[in-house]
């Protein structure tokens, strides 16, 4: 099939690279020149595993292809994949204004059948606003050509990516047509084989299952984040107590591993859209208001630790960070734990000495020189000299660290485990302060 997709960034390029390779000829469109430029000489502008060898290879094959000019685009293919970023405005509610200018830009070039598949996580209510742009460029133009909205959220991992989409769990399509529903189910039958994982309903449920999924999941995080500073307070271990939980089917173990908070593109800002759009229609959603006041709380609590340690004196200390990313196998540090323990650090006069896998570049970018940043290639090489050393993100390289050559290269041997990747009585044994999440800090034996 022909597919067209609207925007080249993370959910967009993933999308068409996937669709493209079980054999539909895919066209990205993107309002980035650089981006484009970057696309079309065999480079790919985000982090993705395995994402660049999929690039390179299906556009070999022809099948991928990466243009700036959205007439292009319009006109070739029957799915047109609206991919553009929904960002968080003033109010926490969703930015539409991308999603509806690809819609406009539809309407005007558009001259028979379209599908309009909003593919980018929107607000309940979106394809409604989504198929009136469509009509009024149409009536610009003086022509009424037949389309149809369908909502078809992704649910995309981060650091996954490739993996949720060519095997997923689930697929969601969202239309009030049955014939569009049968052409989604055809575009997605590649990876709907072992049983049906398509499943089909209204719009605005597709809509808000794509929010509800991850409030859901941003409320698992959070409810452990609370139980982990009760657990510390009281003397009990949260990693135990996790166990514990998790071992109830009711619960299981996914996404209640207690932490320096949650960031990303996704969770932050759906949690905060679904809450505004809870007050739209009059309704307090008190739970989701609180999942985010205790995330926010959360990401502070690393800086609290260390603060503690050291008696409130960190002027001119040193502090090492390990990882920089808001989770592993991304460079992404959208709303990312390091970024406000960097930041709160900096503000009481210590120095930040950071590595992360991947993660690097975007740090420059974000922050640029600093006298107060430095930035290691190598994970030990941030420790020398350190006062402290803080895991912040959770890369698989971190777990099973050199303890003696910890110990050996910090000035003071302590370390801020804000993912609880680490053995209290290992890191202790080693002669090494260990400070965790939820769990009483151990000292060295």
């Amino acid at each position: 099939m022909d597919v067209t997709i609207f925007g080249s960034g993370y959910v967009g390029l993933v999308t068409g690279v996937c669709l493209a390779e079980v054999g539909n000829n895919v066209l990205c469109v993107d309002v980035d020149p650089e981006k484009i430029a970057v696309l079309n000489s065999g480079g790919v502008p985000i982090f993705e595993p395995g994402l660049d060898e999929m690039v390179r290879k299906n556009r070999a094959a022809g099948r991928l292809a990466f243009s700036t000019d959205p007439a292009e685009g319009v006109a070739h293919g029957l799915f047109q994949f609206v991919a553009v970023g929904t960002p968080p405005d003033e109010d926490g509610s969703a930015d539409l204004q991308h999603v509806l200018a690809v819609a406009r830009t539809i309407g005007e070039h558009m001259d028979s059948y379209r599908i309009v598949v909003d593919k980018s996580t929107v607000p309940v209510g979106t394809a409604d606003r989504v198929a009136e742009a469509v009509r009024e460029a149409q009536a610009s133009r003086g022509l009424t050509v037949d389309f149809d909205v369908v909502s078809n959220p992704e649910f995309l991992k981060e650091g996954a990516a490739i993996e949720d989409f060519m095997r997923p769990d689930r697929i969601i399509v969202g239309t009030d047509n049955p014939r569009t529903g049968e052409l989604l189910r055809a575009l997605y039958a590649p990876f709907n084989r072992n049983h049906d994982r398509i499943m089909i309903m209204d719009i605005r449920s597709a809509e808000l299952t794509k929010y509800a999924a991850n409030a859901m999941l941003a409320t698992k995080i959070s409810f452990m984040n609370e139980l982990s500073n009760i657990a510390e307070g009281l003397g009990a271990d949260i990693e135990k107590v996790r166990v514990g939980i998790g071992s109830d089917p009711r619960i299981g173990y996914q996404f209640i591993y207690p932490g320096c908070g949650y960031g990303g593109s996704c969770f932050p800002k759906d949690v905060r859209a679904l809450e505004r759009t809870a007050r739209g229609i009059g309704y307090n959603a008190q739970l989701l208001a609180a999942v985010e006041e205790v995330n926010f709380r959360q990401k502070e609590v690393l800086f609290h630790k260390i603060a503690h340690h050291f008696n409130g004196q960190l002027q001119g200390r040193t502090i090492a960070l390990w990882g920089l990313s808001f989770k592993p196998n991304t460079d992404d540090m959208r709303e990312a734990s390091s970024r406000t323990l960097m930041e709160s650090l900096w503000s009481a006069g210590a120095k930040v000495r950071a590595f992360d896998p991947v993660a690097m570049d975007e740090t420059r970018r974000l922050y640029g020189d600093r006298d107060d940043l430095e930035l290691t290639d190598v994970a030990m090489d941030a420790l020398h000299g350190a006062d402290g050393l803080v895991i912040v993100t959770e890369w698989s390289q971190f777990r099973s660290p050199d303890l003696a050559a910890i110990r050996s290269q910090m000035r003071d041997p302590v370390i801020f485990d804000g993912r609880n990747i680490l053995d209290p009585k290992l890191v202790a044994a080693a002669g090494i302060t260990y400070v965790s999440i939820g769990r009483t800090p151990t000292r060295p034996t």
